[in-house]
Formats: C-alpha cells, structure tokens, sequence
C-alpha cells in the first residue's frame, strides 16, 4: 500500500511544482513595459524625415517593424548570433552546451551562448553577467516566447539593443551613423552593425575607429565562412572606413513637427506636410523677419482646405530670436480685423444685408462704446461690400450690433475658434470682437477660413496623412451657409492687391487670393488671412512678447508675405485641387442701383458731420470728450470752416474739431474749385447752458 502512494505523491508534488510555476510566471511577467518610450519620428505627406524626438530620457530608441528592416542584415545577423533562432523555444540548449564546453577548455568564457531572447530579456532587465543571471534569462526567455511571436520578439531585440552612447536599436543606429533608415544596408554596413553590439562603448566608430573597423571586419570574414557574404566582399568590407561621427537626427519642420506629434497617438506619423513647401516657408518667415528687425518673428501656416491637412507650419522664424522656441501659431493674439468676413457672412445669411446693401460709415456710438476707422476718416454710405474690401471699422461694428457679439461668438466656438478676452472675470469682447477685441490663435483663424472656402463648413486641422481622406468626406459644423461663402469670397477676390502686385484676374496662372489683413490695437500684431484656391494660408508678424510695433500695418507687411506664400503654395501643391478654382476668379456680381453720389462734378459733401445732427461733445464714462474728426467728399482736398473760422488740424493732418461750447454752430467744406457745402449741428455738453 506505501508502494502505491509514492507515485500519487510524486505526481502530486510535480502538479503542484507545475501550479507554482504557472501562478509564478502570472505574478511575475517579464518587464515588457521597459521597452516602452520609444522614440518619434515624423515623416512628411510623402515619407521624408523631418524631425525625430528622443525618449523622455534622452536615448534615441525607435519602434522597429521587421519589414522595413533590410533582409540580408536580418538573415546576417540570426546566422551570427542565433542560427537556430527560428526553431527554439528561448534557449538554445545545443549553443548553451557548446558554449559552456568552449569556455572550460580555455579556462575562460568564449562565448556566452544566449540566444536572441536571451538577449532581448537581458536588456530588458539588466543583470551582472553570472550563472544565476542566466538562468534568470533562460526564464525570462521562455515566458517572450510564450507572449510573443519570433517577429515581435526579433524587432523587440532590434529596438533595444545597445549602439553606445544613448543609441538603442537599430534604426537609433542607422539614423546616427548613416544618416537613413535601415530598409537598405551595404555589406560593410550589415558586418558593422552586427559587431557593435557586442561591446558597444569599446567599438564606438566615432570614438574608437580602429576597434569598430577590427570588429567589423571580424564579422565579415566570420558571415563568408558561414556563406553569407562572397569572399570578394571581406575585401570591400575592410576598404570601407567606418563613420567618423555621429550624426545629427532629423531636425526639420521644429514647430509643425511637434504640433502633429501632440495631435497623433504614439509612434511614428506620416504627417499631412510637404517638405517642399515647408522649406519654402521657413525660408520666407525667416528672410521676411530678418528685414523687419531684429526681435520681429513670422508664423505662418498653410492648409489645404478640402481635406484641412495641414501642408506647412512655420511657428516662429528662427528660434534664434526672442520667443522663437514658442509656437505662435498656437497663441492666442488680437486678431485685428480678419474677423469681419465671418459677421457679415451671418448677416447675409440673415437676410439683414447683401453685398450691394448700403450701410453708414458715420460716428456712432454703442452704449458707451466709439470705434472709428483705422484712417480716422469716414466715408458716409457705402456699400457692404466696400466696407468689407477696405476694412471699414463703424460698418462692421454696426452689422455686428445687428448680429449679435454673444451669437457671433458663440458661431465662432462652435466652428473650433474659441475667442479669449483678457478679463480675470470672463467677461465677454462685447462689440469690441468685430475689431479684435478678443484673442485667437493662427490655427482657429485657418479653421474659420478653411470653412470660408469649403462651403461654410468647419472642420477641425488635420495633421496625419492616413485621416485626410476622413476629414474630406466626414461632417463638419456649419458657419455659415453656401451662399453666403461665395458671396464673402468673392468680396474678397476684388479687394485693392498689394503694391506691386498686379490682380490675380488679369495675370495667367497666378492664384486667385480672396484676402482680408488685420491689425490689432497698438500695431501688435500683423495679419493676413486667405483662401487662394484649394489652400488657406494665415500669416502672422510681430514680436513674440506682444510689443508695439508702432504705424506697422498687417497689409504693409502681412500680406506681401501671404502673396510670395501664395504663388509657392500653388508651385508646390500643383498636383492637389481644382486647376480651374485655383487659378481663375468667377466674375464678380454687379453692383446693382445708381452711385450718382460718388460722381466727381459735384459740390463737396459732408459726410460727417450730418445736417441737422445732435452731437454730444461732453465726457463719456468719465473720460474727456475726444474731438470730432471732419469728413467729407469732393473734388481735391476740402478745406474747413466752424462759424467762418478754419478747423484745427491733428497730428496726422485731419481736420477736428473740439467745441468749446453747447449750441449751434455753421459747419463749412470749401473744395479746390470754391464750392462750398455748409450743415448746421447742434452741439450739446454736460454744461446745460
């Protein structure tokens, strides 16, 4: 009866040998995680490198997908290390024995015997080399081959294996020493990157060349033995010398590089920009920026507006100036007046307005609240479409009145550009927003454009390439509808070109650029914001600290710049779009109903102040009252008189004036050929007298 209880205790004791081992190897997995942090590279639309970004530790160490690894190095490197590598089960019992017997022959260790698993959890847990250790990596080994297949546990060795230095793997290795990805290797390049790492501080090409080139060559006899390489190729190898630097990662598109990595899950991304155009762009920014001064920085930013990828990215114009390092594509700035598309768009939209409708362009004030226009001039009536064209301010506000600024901002967040005002409490832009009142970033404004130019609807930026297809056929949120987009674009088309530049209409195969410039409060920043053809390109100028950068004007200098983007973008990206929208304008609605009061044989007019009018010339909000600005229309300059007497001038040459009292008064404009227009105004003071 004992007899028989032996092997039922033996079996017992091996069952629960096999449980312990089991809840072992689920308590204690291999560290897989410590292979995590790879290192990013971003790719542009077409696969070139333009930046990579290191681990959170410094070390270069890249994902590594076995197909695009070159083959021949793949098969010179099982045959060297672990030619049995695709039939053992982690240890490679025949090459450990082997192993063991050479190095007690020689009384010292020849080889180590560890296979490429082996390898792999040693450098996931790193161990002193002992025979303890090993059996810990035959352990470990045995439980990657039972969560992993060979082909993850092969390109798990080629991601971590050690180059010297903060080099791990071997496109970490590639990169550094041949400036290419590993896809296509020589026959030197194979034997050198299979010897360094065995010992690879020691074999440092770029510190210890000699070694490299010893172990190069030793490998490369070694893989002719074994048939791998001819015997005319150990002599080409050894010819070759080994790389006597390192070299640099790739380190293009510093912004828009690092803005597809935070829109993109981990991993390498093959973004939505082009190289091409991004050089191009760069090279603008930075030659554009060095004209304007030192401290001046340029951010530009191209998209292509049916799929809204992202086609180049230029955050400041070189990070050798103050807040070059910054993104300012992604900070929010005034926008000046590149937001007055949008209002009167959802006043087309409305039916409140057309872009023939009449609106005044005369001082008004809005519960406490004066714009004038930039040239401090007003113009009377005028057409919306005019107002639009030449950025008058009072029209916009007015129409923004008629809007409504919470509605107008609450389109705008809606559409992806959220408006930011500068008040702790929150507290909204009010009517201010038409001007630049509130803070958007370059991005939301190419957001809003690209909507502009697609039909109204707004889509988010897209920056990876795989998601643009997406992005062209997906929903979006509606702006504004189609009409009036087309209307607004074509306003646009026929606003004044910059100097020395001829219209996109009359000149072959040059863009159609439908355009609108801003310029905030204090001349901080510059703007010019476009739809030319299948693109939206946004340019930013100014300093980086928000310093004044007095009389500068965003189409004085803004725009230049987003005419040179225009004609490069349509060089670049010829092979994307619509030909025909881009390079043609549809004609231009006419203007309908008679414009006899613009004729030039007539006496001057008054635009402002208006016949009959009341004006209030007392304090506001306890502010002094400012002077009020004379503007008029005739034939040459006008001359003006209050009660007989000539108005004051200000500093820029306008006609003001400041009453020094409440009542009535003769206002008189006398032009070149001594006609005279004359109103009469009522002028009333916080003096009741």
């Amino acid at each position: 009866m004992a007899g028989q209880h032996i092997p039922l205790r033996l079996l017992a004791g091996l069952a629960a040998l096999v449980a312990a081992v089991l809840l072992f190897d689920i308590l204690a997995p291999p560290p897989l995680e410590r292979a995590g942090g790879t290192s990013v590279l971003i790719t542009d639309r077409a696969g070139r490198p333009l930046r990579a970004f290191p681990t959170e530790d410094g070390r270069w160490r890249f994902h590594v997908d076995l197909d695009a690894v070159d083959p021949d190095f793949i098969d010179a490197l099982i045959r060297v290390e672990d030619k049995r590598f695709w039939s053992h089960h982690g240890t490679d019992w025949t090459g450990l024995a082997r192993a063991a017997f050479d190095s007690a022959r020689s009384g010292r260790i020849v080889s180590g015997g560890s296979t490429l698993t082996m390898q792999t959890a040693r450098m996931l847990e790193p161990r002193p080399r002992n025979a303890g250790s090993k059996l810990i990596e035959i352990w470990r080994a045995n439980q990657l081959e039972r969560r992993l297949s060979k082909r993850e546990i092969l390109e798990l060795y080629l991601s971590l294996t050690p180059y010297g230095g903060n080099l791990e793997g071997v496109r970490a290795a590639t990169w550094s020493y041949f400036g290419r990805e590993a896809d296509r290797l020589s026959t030197d390049e194979i034997a050198l990157l299979i010897a360094l790492p065995q010992s690879p501080e020691a074999r440092r090409p770029d510190r210890r060349p000699e070694a490299a080139a010893r172990a190069r060559n030793w490998v490369a006899e070694k893989l002719a033995r074994y048939g791998v390489f001819a015997e005319a190729d150990i002599a080409e190898v050894a010819s070759v010398s080994v790389p006597a630097r390192r070299l640099d990662f790739p380190a293009r598109a510093w912004h828009g590089a690092e803005a597809v990595r935070a829109n993109s899950p981990p991993g390498d991304v093959r973004s939505t920009i082009d190289a091409s155009l991004q050089a191009e762009v760069e090279r603008i920014a930075l030659t554009r920026a060095l004209g304007e001064g030192p401290d001046v920085q340029v951010s530009v930013l191209v998209v292509h507006t049916p799929t809204r990828a992202v086609r180049a990215l230029a955050g400041s114009a070189t990070r050798d100036r103050p807040g070059g390092w910054i993104d300012l594509t992604n900070r929010p700035r005034s926008p000046g007046s590149t937001l007055k598309p949008f209002i009167y768009a959802l006043a087309f939209d409305d039916g409140a307005a057309g872009a023939d409708t009449r609106i005044s362009d005369l001082p008004r004030r809005f519960a406490g609240y004066q714009p004038e226009n930039f040239d401090r001039m007003f113009r009377g009536d005028v057409r919306v479409s005019d107002a639009l064209q030449h950025s008058l301010n009072i029209p916009a506000v007015l129409m923004l009145d008629r809007v409504g600024a919470d509605r107008f901002t609450a389109q705008l967040t809606m559409a992806g550009a959220r408006p930011r005002t500068g008040s702790a409490r929150g507290e909204a832009a009010g009517l201010a927003i038409a001007l630049g009142g509130a803070g958007l970033t370059a991005r939301e404004l190419a957001i809003l454009y690209a909507a502009l130019g697609d039909g109204g609807i707004a889509k988010p930026l897209v920056w990876r390439a795989e998601d643009e297809i997406a992005s062209r056929h997906g929903p979006g949120n509606r702006l504004m509808s189609e009409d009036s987009a087309a209307e607004i674009l074509r306003i646009l088309q026929g606003s004044p070109s910059p100097e020395g530049r001829m219209p996109g209409q009359l000149t072959q195969g040059a863009p159609q650029v439908a355009f609108k410039t801003g310029t905030s409060y204090g001349f901080r920043d510059a703007w010019a914001a476009a739809v030319s053809g299948e693109h939206v390109i946004i340019v930013w100028v100014g300093r980086a600290d928000g310093a004044p950068r007095t009389g500068v004007t965003g189409r004085e200098i803004a725009l230049p710049i987003l005419f040179e983007l225009a004609d490069r973008a349509a060089h670049h990206l010829r092979d994307e779009g619509d030909s025909a929208r881009r390079l043609s304008a549809d004609p231009r609605t006419r203007a309908r109903g008679p414009l006899e009061a613009f004729a030039a044989d007539r006496p001057p007019e008054i635009l402002f102040p208006p016949n009959g009018a009341e004006l209030w010339a007392g304090s506001v909000n306890g502010r002094p009252p400012r002077p009020f600005v004379l503007s008029g229309r005739g034939a040459g300059a006008l001359s003006w008189y209050i009660d007989g007497e000539p108005s004051a001038l200000d500093d820029a040459g306008a006609p003001v004036w400041r009453p020094d009292r409440p009542g009535f008064y003769l206002v008189s404009a006398v032009d070149g050929e001594g006609r005279t227009t004359r109103v009469r105004v009522r002028v009333l003071t916080d003096d009741p007298a």
